[in-house]
């Protein structure tokens, strides 16, 4: 499954969920319902899994959590924010970077219509 067939799923889900609950909910419970489903979809799905950062040649103690990553080859980085800040692409750029996949998805759950709250982010795809 490619990186793009991974992502229209979802944002299926995505719309799916946003539909039903809306937003104004705590980004953990958006998190929550997001990994069921993926999982109910018969992906494999990862949460909250831990990103290390290697400084010349040397595993750092200090990393980062990314909030899903799907088939091993799709971050998804979850918000519930008035707006998404230029510090959010930044950050899932950077994950992206860190882990050298290729797409991810910055989902704002907090927008009227989910389709303004989905943004992909590329790392040479």
């Amino acid at each position: 499954m490619t990186e793009n067939e991974i992502s229209k799923i979802v944002v299926d889900i995505a719309y799916k969920v946003h539909t039903k609950i809306g937003p104004g909910l705590l980004e953990s419970v958006y998190e929550e319902i997001m990994f069921c489903e993926i999982k109910n979809y018969g992906l494999t799905v990862e949460r909250q899994k831990a990103i290390p950062v290697i400084w010349k040649e040397k595993q750092l103690e200090i990393g980062f959590r990314a909030d899903l990553i799907v088939e091993s080859k799709v971050i998804i980085e979850l918000k519930s924010v008035e707006e998404i800040a230029p510090v959010h692409y930044k950050q899932v750029l950077t994950y992206l970077k860190l882990t050298d996949l290729k797409l991810g998805l910055l989902i704002n759950f907090n927008e009227y219509l989910i389709k303004d709250g989905i943004k992909r982010i590329v790392n040479n795809l």
